[in-house]
């Protein structure tokens, strides 16, 4: 079992980088600084947001008896839409922070690419239906295993096939393969949407920006899928390409160590 950890050095210890000009090491007390802010943020957001989920729970539900008007029920279940999206939110947030921070334990283990999409389309159950997407998986049963982290590998599987589901259109066909390569093994997840400028391309993984402006994106979101996808994918020994035509979608490829 291999173990890959990203944790802030010893305070106590030299600078790595005694070189550094005084610019430099201002900004990165600053990068530090905001996130310190953005942690602290997060876990503050999350305590209240957990109250809010479970009451609104309970009160859709009409747990202790009926609520009266249907409006009450109705705008429960608002709230309760609202919260899971905002904590979906503060959780990307949380998970930016950890991952530029390099405070994240990452336990690297061989894990096998059937039983984490199987893992990972379950839990997108719903959205998947709600857009109508027909998933296509190449050699399903026969996918080879990777060295990932297994929740960071969830996650990795999870952004990529959101992104997709989102922004194809509704009765899309989203492609899923995995191919060996050399030592490693490139996973191709591909959508037939609009797809994205190449210019773009390299916009779309810094944090809370979208291919679309904000005018005109059809999807909700801040925009952190793809940057979280591309932390962890380094944080694994991994690395995240895209791909994309104008009116031809999109193709996010992650290459991992072979398991």
């Amino acid at each position: 079992m291999a173990q890959a950890a990203f944790l802030p050095s010893d305070p106590t210890e030299p600078p790595e980088s005694p070189r550094l000009s005084p610019r430099a090491r201002r900004e990165a007390a600053l990068d530090e600084t905001k996130r310190s802010f953005l942690r602290m943020v997060s876990h503050e957001l999350r305590t209240p947001l957990n109250s809010i989920l479970g009451f609104s729970e309970i009160i859709a539900s009409e747990l202790y008896g009926p609520l009266g008007a249907p409006q009450y029920k109705e705008y429960a279940g608002i709230i309760r839409t609202s919260g899971n999206r905002l904590l979906k939110l503060v959780n990307q947030i949380l998970e930016i922070a950890r991952l530029e921070g390099r405070a994240m334990d990452m336990d690297l283990r061989s894990e096998a690419l059937d039983h984490a999409l199987d893992d990972v389309l379950d839990g997108l159950r719903e959205e998947i239906a709600a857009r109508r997407t027909r998933i296509v998986i190449e050699d399903q049963g026969g996918l080879p295993s990777v060295t990932a982290d297994a929740r960071g590998l969830r996650t990795v599987l999870t952004n990529l096939i959101q992104n997709a589901v989102a922004f194809g259109p509704e009765d899309a066909t989203v492609r899923i393969c995995a191919v060996p390569h050399g030592g490693d093994v490139e996973i191709h997840v591909s959508d037939n949407g609009p797809g994205v400028d190449p210019a773009d391309l390299s916009r779309l993984l810094r944090p809370f920006e979208q291919g679309d402006s904000a005018l005109t994106r059809r999807s909700e979101g801040a925009g952190l899928g793809l940057p979280i996808v591309d932390l962890l994918c380094l944080a694994m020994a991994g690395r995240l390409k895209l791909q994309s035509t104008p009116g031809e979608g999109l193709t996010a490829t992650v290459r991992l160590p072979v398991g």
